[in-house]
């Protein structure tokens, strides 16, 4: 990825100096609830979350910058900007509406979050309640050493698609959703994969931009994050942990459908093209 002309994100809290942290008081334990092998590699089930943003913040650790010397940090810090940048723009052409930052919150081991203690074993996760993304870099040696999905786009489009609940959030989209799911429990999951989908498509609407106005990809970056959505589909995760596939339980969709749906909004860079709730088929 070519980053040098993008801007270096303000909105980063760096707690990792302070090592595992938990939150004061009740903890609501999403680790507990959350399905381990999916929550652990990309996010939280969206409808847990959910269920979890009228839960009072703990009291939040102070933050710090990310040392110059830390490549991994400020590789996070320039996609950060990166992608403050591309939505702001996004948004003044195809909403007429102004984009709203949100923080990126680097943690290791645990962290307290306005939806619970936020743990390293779920993997990166958006919290809608404090309009946070939370990351333990420690994701992206499993990325490449685990799931055999390496390269600084593939970690780019991780960030990317946490923001892209971000977006989900501040747009209306997780109300929604929320409504859905009273009206329709038990199509809890189907709504989920309809979520992360949405997700991915706005992190392809990202990149479409973010190359045309900075030329940020390289040979082989489009490539990396589509390798990286296939290896997070719902199927292959639980091929290889389970042995067998069982489809009532996705939450994030099969690889098919990530690289279908990130590819959907790397092509068309259009908001509306990734409503996958009106989509008949995913």
């Amino acid at each position: 990825m070519r980053l040098n002309n993008s801007r270096q994100s303000r909105n980063v809290e760096d707690r990792r100096s302070s090592g595992p942290r938990i939150g004061r008081g009740g903890s609501i334990g999403i680790g507990t609830v959350v399905l381990a092998l999916v929550a652990m590699y990309f996010g939280v089930d969206p409808s847990v979350v959910l269920n979890m943003a009228d839960q009072g913040a703990p009291g939040a650790p102070a933050s710090t910058s990310v040392p110059a010397d830390d490549v991994q940090g400020q590789f996070v810090v320039r996609v950060l900007g990166e992608t403050e940048q591309t939505w702001g723009e996004i948004f003044q052409a195809q909403t007429n509406g102004q984009y709203q930052e949100p923080v990126l919150v680097l943690f290791r081991g645990a962290t307290p979050t306005a939806c619970g203690t936020g743990q390293s074993a779920m993997g990166p996760f958006y919290c809608p309640a404090d309009q946070k993304v939370y990351i333990d870099l420690s994701f992206f040696d499993e990325m490449q050493n685990r799931l055999n999905a390496p390269g600084d786009f593939a970690r780019a489009y991780v960030i990317a698609h946490e923001v892209g609940h971000h977006v989900q959030n501040i747009t209306g989209q997780f109300d929604r959703v929320a409504e859905l799911r009273k009206r329709h429990p038990d199509q809890a999951n189907a709504l989920s994969v309809r979520t992360e989908l949405q997700a991915d498509c706005y992190a392809g609407v990202w990149a479409h931009h973010a190359d045309a106005r900075r030329n940020i990809l390289e040979e082989g970056d489009l490539q990396q994050a589509v390798n990286a959505a296939a290896a997070v589909g719902d199927d292959r995760l639980a091929q290889q942990s389970q042995g067998r596939i069982t489809p009532d339980a996705f939450t994030h969709g099969t690889s098919a459908q990530r690289m279908t749906w990130l590819k959907k909004g790397l092509s068309s860079g259009r908001l509306a093209d990734c409503n996958t709730f009106s989509a008949s088929a995913l």
